[in-house]
């Protein structure tokens, strides 16, 4: 059967095995040393990290916003109310705050002599001040503005100790005292997932002994996926002494890793077992292994690299540094499958079946161009005689899970979607009783007037007083002050909705855009809306600005690696095309469960909450490169077969029926571990974990069952089509390296 014209095809060629074969080979021989080698890595990074490993926090800065201008400007004119603030709340259901006075003057005298602190504001009025925003109009709940010159987030759990010593005088008058904001943050329970490994561990155990009915050959993926993580975690956490690294970088890390590590094992694995089952000797059988299948994983670790990297299109540092926390213990995980998984197949031997649950399979599958009568093979027969339906019902699946996504709000979760358990929860519940929801987030108005004439800063302070009166969607505006030095008037507003609701964002960019602006015009003044909340408000924007530009980056990337691979333009189309809709179902899905409410209760989620802003860009840079891995190992079987016949339907059949049952027992085991983390604390934890798993069962189902051989089927021999030009352009790359030398039996 000739190739379509235009077409250029790469034929097999002599036997070869390359670098990676003996790569293979030789860790197998000696895998006394690599293991060793493994064990020294495993120690003496966990023994830097204790030694000198950093910590992690959500301390970034947006430099060129506007709201990062007005804090500067605040530090520079008026240091105690500039800084990032955080809320010391108070409490006594018996009494007003007023009867604890002296505790009160104590603690907040305490609290502006810890380092760090620019200024600590008393909530009781006082002769100077006789009235107070900071206090209840029944006087049982108060809070102290403490502001800092860093993120308290930021700082050592140590710093916690100082703060509970300076309130501890309420805490002994039986005042209740939490910790709101940044400082809230600091102060809550270290999570580290534990609980959600160990089940995604369970989980994995189970699946893999059913898979593969051999204890040994279960057990050799976990061990491998463990150390790859642990040896990972220790380089991201040294990487972190010298750059920060946000708060939920380890845990995505440990996910990742988990997930591609035991995937990347179990094929190769699979492929070994097979040939040391069909009577090849187990050294020859490892480094074939690490030559095929091998070279998938590196191509599949490759594309989830690029994904992750991706993300530093958006050209901020926070959502860059998330990638890049990920692709370290991507790295590890591929460096251990194509060296430390040969080396323990070498120390196994023939004995990888000898302890078993169940009569030992393997990967099975007819060789291309037989007849097999495979169940799988069968399924895709019935996928290539009406290819339309079969289609038709994967379109309909995805597009009804993809229908939430189109009323999709971003936005940053508050405080108020945490567990009650946590000490900023607790605070967020006291200041919306108190004051009302919208003062867990309040926004600071700056105006610089440094180059209005002195004469005229009367009528633009009247001005601003006339703008700012009634603003829509405020709960109320502070009438603004000038600072000591007269170059900046500055004020509060505060929403009449929660920090995490619509209305705030809508007030934002109403102060922003609308009501700022008019203050100043006919002026030299320059206003700014600043503080944390104002902060988010900005990185939300500059997320959704620039999320387009990362998909059209990673989506691009992808397709020309997944060309050079497999040689064929519409094959790369597909796959784009294909992974975007199991996107688009996977956000719906997330959609519907945390922003709709649909069992987001059952999950630990206190109401509903919009999409955290930054997790539809981690999601998609995760999902495109991890539905990559399983979109290499299809299509490489169906690609070698196709080299080998030139019949494009059988070589689908052919491709499904080898890879079905490894690919599902992969997918199964990747879900299981993203699942788990839905019982983390937290929510954003809880998000991605979701969405993660729910994208892995939906490529592994719809797309590779259903959508991936009906379009095969359809495009039939046109799916390889390569202009000359292009193929003569691309470098070549083998997924397979196919043909190996055939291993004999000894």
């Amino acid at each position: 059967m000739a190739p379509p014209s235009g077409s250029t095809y790469a034929a097999p060629g002599k036997p070869r095995g390359g670098w990676l074969l003996r790569l293979g080979e030789w860790c197998a021989r000696h895998f006394v040393v690599v293991i060793i080698a493994w064990v020294i890595a495993l120690g003496g990074l966990h023994a830097l990290r204790s030694a000198f490993g950093g910590t992690y926090s959500d301390d970034f800065s947006l430099p060129g916003t506007q709201s990062n201008t007005g804090a500067e400007l605040l530090m520079a004119h008026d240091p105690a109310a500039g800084g990032i603030g955080a809320q010391v709340v108070l409490h006594d259901a018996h009494q007003p705050l007023t009867d604890v006075r002296s505790q009160v003057d104590q603690a907040v005298g305490s609290l502006q002599k810890l380092p760090h602190v620019l200024s600590a504001q008393n909530p009781l009025p006082s002769s100077s001040s006789p009235t107070s925003t900071a206090l209840s109009k029944d006087g049982t709940i108060g809070y102290i503005t403490v502001r800092f010159d860093v993120n308290p987030a930021a700082l050592d759990r140590a710093y916690l100790h100082q703060v509970d010593t300076a309130v501890k005088p309420l805490r002994t008058a039986g005042v209740d005292v939490e910790y709101g904001g940044p400082l809230g943050e600091l102060a809550r329970p270290e999570t580290k997932d534990l609980t959600s490994e160990a089940i995604g561990f369970v989980v994995a155990v189970v699946v893999l002994l059913i898979g593969f009915g051999s204890i040994i050959a279960a057990g050799v993926p976990l061990l491998t996926a463990l150390i790859g993580v642990v040896v990972g975690l220790s380089i991201l956490s040294l990487v972190a002494a010298a750059t920060a690294f946000a708060s939920v970088s380890p845990t995505l890390a440990t996910m990742i890793g988990l997930g591609v590590g035991i995937d990347y094992a179990l094929f190769l694995i699979t492929r070994h077992r097979q040939t040391v089952m069909d009577g090849g000797d187990p050294v020859r059988a490892a480094g074939r292994a690490v030559a095929t299948s091998g070279r998938a994983v590196l191509v599949s670790g490759c594309t989830v690299i690029v994904a992750l990297a991706g993300l530093y299109v958006s050209r901020v540092s926070f959502i860059g540094k998330l990638g890049a926390a990920a692709a370290v213990t991507v790295i590890t995980a591929v460096i251990g499958a194509v060296t430390l998984v040969p080396a323990l197949l070498g120390l196994i031997g023939r004995r990888i079946d000898r302890y078993r649950v169940r009569p030992p399979v393997a990967e099975g599958g007819a060789v291309p161009g037989t007849a097999s009568q495979g169940g799988w093979h069968r399924y895709a027969q019935r996928v290539e005689r009406r290819p339309w339906w079969f289609l038709l019902a994967g379109l309909v699946v995805v597009g009804v899970l993809a229908i939430p996504l189109f009323s999709i709000r971003l936005g940053h979760i508050d405080d108020g979607a945490d567990p009650t358990s946590f000490t900023d929860r607790r605070a967020f519940d006291l200041i919306s009783t108190g004051f009302g929801p919208g003062a867990n987030g309040p926004f600071t108005l700056v105006v610089d007037q440094r180059a209005v004439p002195g004469a005229d800063r009367s009528a633009l302070a009247s001005s601003l007083r006339t703008t700012l009166a009634d603003v829509p969607g405020a709960a109320g505006v502070s009438p603004l002050r000038a600072t000591d030095d007269g170059a900046l008037l500055i004020g509060n507003a505060v929403s009449a909705e929660a920090p995490q609701d619509a209305g705030t964002t809508t007030l934002f960019n109403h102060l922003k855009d609308d009501v700022l602006p008019k203050g100043v015009s006919g002026t030299e003044a320059s206003a700014y809306v600043t503080g944390t909340a104002a902060a988010q408000e900005d990185f939300l924007g500059i997320i959704v600005s620039r999320l387009p530009l990362i998909i059209a980056v990673v989506v691009g990337l992808a397709f020309v690696i997944i060309l050079i691979v497999f040689r064929g333009v519409l094959v790369a189309v597909k796959a784009a095309v294909l992974n975007l809709l199991s996107i688009a179902a996977s956000y719906g899905v997330v959609v519907a469960v945390f922003q709709w409410g649909w069992g987001g209760p059952a999950l630990g989620v206190s109401g509903t909450v919009p999409i955290e802003s930054y997790v539809p860009m981690m999601m998609f840079a995760i999902v495109f490169g991890l539905s990559m891995d399983y979109e290499v190992f299809l299509i490489a079987r169906v690609h070698e077969a196709w080299l080998r016949t030139r019949d494009s339907r059988g070589a689908v059949a052919h491709g499904l029926e080898i890879t079905a049952r490894v690919i599902t027992c992969a997918a199964l085991i990747m879900v299981s571990v993203f699942a788990a983390f839905i019982l983390s604390p937290t929510i954003v934890i809880k998000m991605v974990g979701l969405g993660l798993a729910v994208s892995v069962l939906i490529d592994a189902t719809i797309v590779r069952l259903l959508l991936v051989p009906a379009v095969m089927t359809l495009l039939g021999r046109s799916a390889w089509w390569m202009p000359g030009w292009l193929d003569r352009l691309l470098p070549r790359i083998d997924t397979e390296g196919e043909p190996v030398p055939p291993v004999a039996a000894p």
